[in-house]
């Protein structure tokens, strides 16, 4: 008889968990949960899962500071990045960090259990309108943008996606786990390795390049 594959769910909303595990719960083996990057890094670690499903936005650091910590501590694990987000620069990201693919939430329950089954078998997944992102990052179609991205720290990076949505600097501050203070010198930072002068500048900078 097949082994289930075994699931580890990383997500900061304990509703979505329940929600996931609800949906996939008899189709695999979940062996743990996490609402945090150090929650997760622990779980993954001791668990081995076959499959993450990672939420990108994570207070912490984000997805990709899960990716960074464990990628080659668990190097059988495989990561699916599970989101609300449909951003061209956190697909961009999770796959640079080591993810095999990103899923939105739209998903359905069937359609997230034959994805963490192709994931679990070595096969990348991803929803078909992001698939495009990941073609023209790694094929020269956004070197542009990667350039003036790359000039940010993942910190700077999360920063800048949630004030140019909107977000106020106490938002952020809660959304991340920072002090306001630290949220304003990180937003400084973003406008000056931008050059931009303010805010509403960055919104727009942002959404001229589908990050928001």
């Amino acid at each position: 008889m097949t082994q289930p594959v075994r699931v580890v769910l990383v997500d900061d909303h304990s509703m979505v968990r329940a929600g996931v595990r609800a949906e996939i719960g008899d189709a695999v083996e979940i062996v743990g949960e996490a609402e945090d990057v150090a929650s997760a890094i622990t779980v993954i670690i001791q668990t081995r899962p076959d499959v993450v499903l990672l939420d990108v936005h994570l207070p912490g650091g984000g997805g990709r500071a899960v990716l960074d910590a464990c990628i080659e501590q668990v190097p059988h694990t495989r990561f699916l990045a599970l989101s609300v987000s449909d951003a061209a620069e956190d697909v961009v990201g999770v796959v640079r960090g080591g993810a095999r693919g990103y899923v939105t939430k739209t998903i359905t329950g069937p359609e997230l259990i034959a994805a963490v089954q192709r994931i679990a078998d070595g096969d990348a997944v991803f929803s078909p309108r992001l698939a495009g992102f990941v073609l023209d990052a790694f094929t020269g179609g956004a070197a542009e943008d990667d350039e003036e991205l790359d000039r940010l720290t993942p910190r700077e990076r999360e920063v800048m996606r949630l004030i140019a949505r909107g977000y106020t600097y106490r938002e952020v501050a809660a959304e991340l786990v920072l002090s306001i203070k630290t949220v304003e010198t990180h937003v400084s930072a973003v406008l000056r390795k931008l050059q931009l002068s303010d805010r509403h500048e960055l919104a727009k900078w942002a959404s001229a390049r589908h990050l928001i």
